[in-house]
């Protein structure tokens, strides 16, 4: 009996594929294809976001270096506050671009976008947006309250996607 079931299986998987389960494989090996094309463009900007944070890192502490002795307290101060809100701006958006990366990676692993991980991508942009605003003290009451809000829709968003995941398909190409 099980080699009845043996060559059955063989039989079904030799069978000539029907056109339109073909089109959903090449179909599906042209999205993995321009998936992979987005990941090693992602991780090129990434690579760049790093190394422009590490150029802007060293050309700051030199302006800062030639600038403060001859410049009063006021303006040495004020100096240091653009350039700290210029590069604590810059590392929080590559933050952004590594989660996104990770959001693309999780994309071609499991062949669908799962929504834990995009609030995440949510959560991690809306607080750069909170964390630069108050840096640079340019909230007002209006936009904390709604920022604060989108947080926790994404926070219901996560605990929702967590607590509910998506059943598996009872069958995969």
């Amino acid at each position: 009996m099980t080699e009845d079931r043996k060559s059955t299986e063989v039989a079904r998987d030799t069978a000539p594929l029907s056109a339109g389960l073909r089109v959903i494989r090449v179909q599906g090996k042209i999205l993995d294809g321009m998936v992979m094309t987005l990941i090693f463009i992602m991780l090129a900007t990434l690579l760049g976001a790093i190394g422009g944070l590490i150029f802007d890192y060293v050309a700051a502490i030199k302006l800062l270096y030639e600038s403060v002795g001859s410049m009063s307290t006021v303006a040495a101060h004020d100096l240091i506050k653009m350039t700290g809100q210029h590069l604590v701006s810059d590392v929080l958006s590559v933050f952004i671009l590594i989660e996104l990366f990770r959001s693309f990676s999780d994309y071609l692993e499991f062949h669908r976008i799962r929504l834990h991980v995009l609030a995440e991508v949510g959560f991690v942009f809306v607080l750069r947006e909170v964390f630069v605003g108050l840096y640079a003290n340019q909230l007002n009451w209006q936009d904390l309250l709604a920022l604060g809000g989108l947080l926790a829709v994404l926070a219901a968003t996560r605990v929702l996607a967590t607590r509910f995941p998506p059943r598996p398909h009872s069958s995969q190409p």
